[in-house]
């Protein structure tokens, strides 16, 4: 045999050894199904895995609801559970730094500690507060009920009110109930009106449509039209058949004047929800001093642009409006909302195909949190110092901070933060981290050390998005189609991480002494889904398990009548509270005086693709590449102001000053400016590394915690009047 010979048969050997390695990993390589938990599109993941290492994180093309898509942030759930700055054991701050302590020893100090404050100064000196991503995790929201409800106190905030509030509480007196909400039939729908939302990059807040872009398109591709108004012209407004620009914080004007359109021309259309309507009468009156011609001034759009949309609404085979945050974080939030579900009643478009519809979702929230028969108690408790109304078990976050530095009886002296940032998602944060630091005692339930949980006394680790179980209570309540799916989790917990429903229940149990009663998320779910609207097809939690995609659960169907949960059983059009606020509307465009020329220009926020609030920042393919956190200009302001892009301007309003980076753009408004949310990150004694090397700067700094909807207490962060200079 020559050398050759000798030199193949070696080779033929370790390629046969490599392909036999490369079959060995190849066979070792498992796929799982999930949802992606860090925004409301609920997409459809397929994660390929060897063990714990993350081979490629797909979108799951058989998944009823997302049908393949999805965005940036689902791919870098893996950077989350990868981080080296997580929290993975209980710390103790002290004098000289964080310490690592056993969970036996937190939670004795958290329990004596917070039992003291209660004993000494009453139960409602403990507070909560939820952030966001408690929304995303089932066990979360189940057990934190739990945990309000033993404490005894009514001082619970959440980031709801920093910008929903105003939907749930026009559902809530419209309609009885806070989740029964109004999904845009967006599949089926001819025309579609969006309002101050961006669902294009949101893939629809308030309203769970993944694929946004696609979804649009259909809507073109069958003859129909959208039609987009917003300060600026976004992603979705590109995509539109049309864009008008509309002056900050006049939505409300806008709506009426829509509503006035429909009843001055007689086009108003309440098909099967007549018999169960009240209210029509005093809607008619109140909308009549609003045409067109009297807003068109105040608004910016011109009254013949406003009475077409209102007669294309009405003449179109299936039409829904859709208002999103830009109209709910301004000062008329709650009247904005209201006129939306209005103006879908009254074009005839509510509750029926390519309207606004309602889910029936297999875990029935609505039904089980049922209001039939009890009283509407919105407003009926106050908040201590600016008497802001308490809704859904919570007051509006805007005054946490006035609770806690105010003094007095009733002040806050202890807080429970779980999930949650708001020194960087609320108005004034720098107010509030000046707050915590005053509190007796703060524990913080959190993956971070950030800029919030910094001021904890003890931050407790939780699992992170792959290591929990997954059923979306609360996004398949909002989806465009019925659909049902839950997942278990990917991987294991690590270390001294709990889930977040474990450590709301250690902490019932410290501070409460509620005992275990053994139920767990998986457990309430089932109870759930078998007793649900499913429950006749066979739906639980087994079944969910056995269809790892996810079930479709078919269109949604008009179902509004029979689900009505309001005290009379009746659809009511005209709640007495949005009638009152009309006064304050009035004294504020038409009675006021000009503003003054100190801050000339409109602050309003933006969303970007690659972020979703402030705990994103520390994934590195999130925050790669040229800078997110810049301020739209319009070209003719730039000009004016000797500005152009990548130069530094100082932005201050009569809350606070920042500096940002300039980003010239015709997309805005003249007048109006726009910064992207969840920014700013303060580094000191805060162990978030990556978001280091791109901390931008945080919009709230600008905001106030004063400027309310003071309707529903929602935080306003919309057209904060600043003035420009450059740095």
């Amino acid at each position: 045999m020559s050398d050759n010979d000798t030199s193949d048969i070696r080779t033929r050997d370790i390629r046969t050894r490599d392909i036999q390695t490369q079959d060995s990993q190849t066979r070792d390589i498992q796929t799982h199904y999930r949802t992606c938990n860090i925004c409301e599109a609920m997409c459809g993941l397929e994660i390929h895995h060897r063990g714990e290492q993350i081979i490629a994180i797909k979108p799951d093309k058989e998944d009823p609801l997302s049908r393949g898509h999805i965005c940036p942030k689902a791919v870098a759930l893996q950077d989350y559970y990868y981080d080296k700055d997580r929290v993975r054991t209980p710390l103790r701050r002290t004098d000289t730094g964080w310490q690592a302590i056993s969970w036996q020893r937190a939670l004795e100090e958290i329990g004596a500690r917070m039992r003291g404050i209660q004993d000494v100064h009453g139960r409602g000196a403990v507070a909560t507060y939820a952030g966001n991503p408690n929304a995303h995790n089932a066990g979360a929201m189940i057990f934190l009920a739990r945990l309000r409800k033993a404490l005894g106190s009514y001082n619970h905030y959440s980031s709801a009110s920093a910008d929903q509030l105003p939907h749930h509480v026009a559902y809530k007196h419209m309609f009885g109930h806070g989740s029964l909400i109004a999904v845009p039939d967006i599949d089926r729908t001819q025309y579609m009106l969006i309002i101050g939302g961006n669902p294009v990059i949101s893939n629809g807040s308030m309203m769970t449509a993944p694929g946004i872009p696609r979804r649009l398109k259909a809507i073109q591709q069958r003859g129909g039209k959208v039609v987009v108004i917003d300060p600026r012209r976004t992603e979705t407004a590109d995509r539109a058949d049309e864009h008008l620009f509309i002056k900050p914080n006049t939505d409300a004007l806008l709506l009426l004047a829509l509503n006035h359109v429909l009843f001055a021309e007689n086009l108003i259309a309440l098909r099967h929800l007549q018999p169960v309507l009240s209210g029509l009468a005093a809607v008619r009156e109140a909308v009549q001093p609003y045409s067109p011609e009297r807003v068109a001034p105040l608004t910016g759009i011109d009254a013949a642009d406003i009475r077409r949309i209102a007669r294309e609404m009405a003449a179109a085979e299936a039409a829904v409006c859709y208002s999103r945050l830009g109209a709910s974080t301004q000062l008329f939030g709650g009247l904005c909302q209201w006129l939306t579900v209005v103006f879908n009643i009254v074009s005839g478009n509510m509750d029926r195909a390519g309207g606004a519809m309602f889910t029936t979702p297999a875990f029935d929230l609505v039904g089980i949190t049922s209001a039939r028969g009890k009283p509407n108690t919105f407003g009926s408790r106050r908040s201590r110092v600016r008497q802001l109304p308490y809704n859904n078990n919570e007051f509006p976050v805007a005054t946490l901070a006035d609770e806690i530095l105010t003094e007095g009886e009733g002040r806050i002296r202890g807080l429970i933060a779980i999930a949650g940032n708001p020194v960087i998602s609320a108005p004034n944060g720098a107010r509030l981290a000046q707050a915590f630091e005053a509190l007796d005692f703060m524990v913080a339930v959190d993956i971070y050390i950030n800029e919030t949980s910094r001021h904890a006394d003890i931050i407790l680790p939780a699992a992170s998005g792959l290591q929990i179980s997954q059923y979306d209570i609360a996004f398949h309540i909002n989806a465009v189609r019925n659909t049902a799916k839950y997942a278990a989790p990917l991987f294991a917990k690590q270390g001294e991480q709990k889930y977040d429903w474990e450590i709301i229940k250690l902490l019932n149990q410290a501070i409460n002494g509620v005992g275990d009663d053994a139920s767990t998320p998986e457990s309430v779910i089932d109870q759930a889904l078998r007793h649900g609207p499913y429950a006749a097809q066979g739906m639980s939690l087994d079944l969910l398990k056995a269809h790892p995609h996810g079930l479709d659960l078919g269109p949604l169907k008009p179902n509004l009548i029979s689900r009505l949960q309001t005290p009379d059983g009746r659809l009511a059009l005209a709640p007495s509270l949005y009638l009152q606020d009309l006064a304050r509307l009035e004294r504020t465009f038409f009675a006021a005086s000009p503003a003054a020329a100190q801050f000339p220009y409109s602050l309003i926020s933006r969303r970007v693709a690659r972020s979703h609030n402030s705990w994103t920042h520390n994934s590195p393919r999130l925050i790669k590449g040229k800078n997110q956190c810049t301020m739209l200009l319009n070209p003719g302001d730039a000009e004016q102001l000797q500005l152009s892009s990548g130069q530094l301007a100082e932005v201050a309003s009569a809350t606070g000053k920042i500096v940002i980076e300039v980003q010239v753009s015709d997309e805005m408004m003249p007048g109006v400016v726009s910064i992207p949310h969840g920014w700013g990150h303060n580094m000191e004694n805060t162990r978030l590394s990556v978001a280091a090397t791109r901390p931008g700067v945080n919009i709230n700094d600008l905001t106030s915690e004063m400027a309310v909807d003071e309707l529903t207490g929602n935080a306003v962060f919309s057209g904060i009047p600043v003035a420009i200079r450059a740095a």
